[in-house]
């Protein structure tokens, strides 16, 4: 039978034998205690890739975010994000759950907002009647928005408007490393805009498990405390960091391969009739619509049959990750099995 395809999620893959060479070789103590030489590596090689003072290593990217939106705000201020934002839609309500604070939602375009709409969106704090506006948070690469990417310059404007109203910004940076190798960008383009950084280490970059806050000492101390709280604390968490630190060693550059097979399957689905639209492919997301004559649990099915795991978001929206264990005989499988698919007369 031949090996099923997962395209599910750039979260579905597995460490590869050199990987796991190292999380073996891992030197670990008691990262509760401070005491895990490897989670200290992998935190300060993160925080220096970046230009921050400090690094704290968390066991999800929910809550890395989570911490990150905590340590900005107290119960009853407000938070700016796009209505598309994964710490809005997609971490369990915990930015009510956590930090006591409400959302106001942006409508952008895929995900991404302007500094104008920000401008437009700041509560006055000389009003007793509304709360707070404490922090700005940011999605890089945006995972409804099809993984696009966001416009640096645009970033740097919000970033002014933040600074003149005295509101922190947070960049939830699960996939970032994959705009700034599609942009072509440094780490320390983003360091030097957002206050706190989530970078997750088991999307793309291929590690089992692991996300990283980036921030200041003050704010990653703070930030200690309510990993605390949530239960983050993870002991010997070095086998955890050193597969981390491959990843950041050896799996960034070749995130290009998952763009290159992306955009292989955009201009596929872009060919098929029961295809209706395709949002703009520029990093490893491929989200796209079904005519209204193909549902799509009819769709996933066959592609099922076929060895092919996909996901759906949504009325007739599917969604395709691209990621280190997708080869090229399975991308020419994929496309072959969508060639195939059948749409009830």
């Amino acid at each position: 039978m031949p090996q099923m395809i997962d395209v599910r999620s750039d979260t579905v893959t597995r460490p590869t034998p050199a990987m796991l060479e190292a999380m073996l070789q891992a030197e670990v103590g008691d990262d509760v205690f401070g005491e895990d030489e490897t989670v200290n590596e992998l935190q300060r090689k993160a925080a220096d890739l970046f230009g921050k003072e400090a690094a704290l290593f968390c066991p999800t990217g929910t809550m890395s975010n989570q911490i990150g939106i905590k340590i900005h705000t107290q119960p009853g201020d407000e938070v700016i994000c796009d209505e598309l934002a994964h710490i809005y839609l997609y971490e369990g309500g915990g930015i009510a759950a956590n930090s006591g604070s409400s959302v106001r939602l942006l409508q952008g375009q895929h995900g991404r907002f302007t500094a104008a709409q920000v401008r437009e969106n700041i509560n006055r704090r000389d009003d007793s009647h509304l709360p707070w506006t404490r922090l700005v948070a940011v999605e890089n690469t945006v995972n409804r928005g099809g993984g696009c990417c966001w416009d640096l310059s645009e970033i740097e404007r919000i970033r002014a408007v933040c600074k003149e109203h005295d509101i922190a910004m947070h960049l939830d940076g699960a996939r970032l490393f994959n705009a700034l190798v599609a942009r072509n960008q440094a780490p320390r383009d983003y360091g030097r805009l957002f206050e706190t950084i989530s970078i997750c280490l088991s999307k793309g970059l291929g590690a089992p498990a692991g996300s990283l806050l980036l921030g200041s000492r003050a704010l990653i101390s703070r930030a200690h405390r309510q990993r605390k709280l949530l239960g983050g604390g993870m002991r010997q968490a070095g086998y955890l960091a050193a597969a981390g630190l491959f990843a950041l060693e050896h799996n960034v550059q070749r995130l290009q391969e998952d763009h290159r097979k992306a955009k292989a399957l955009e201009a596929e689905l872009r060919s098929l009739p029961y295809v209706s639209s395709v949002l703009p492919v520029e990093t490893n997301i491929v989200i796209f619509k079904l005519h209204g004559q193909l549902p799509a649990e009819l769709f996933l099915q066959q592609l099922q049959h076929q060895q092919v795991r996909a996901l759906s978001m949504g009325r007739q929206t599917i969604r395709f990750v691209f990621h280190l264990n997708v080869s090229d005989a399975q991308l020419e499988a994929l496309l072959a099995a969508l060639r195939g698919i059948r749409v009830p007369a």
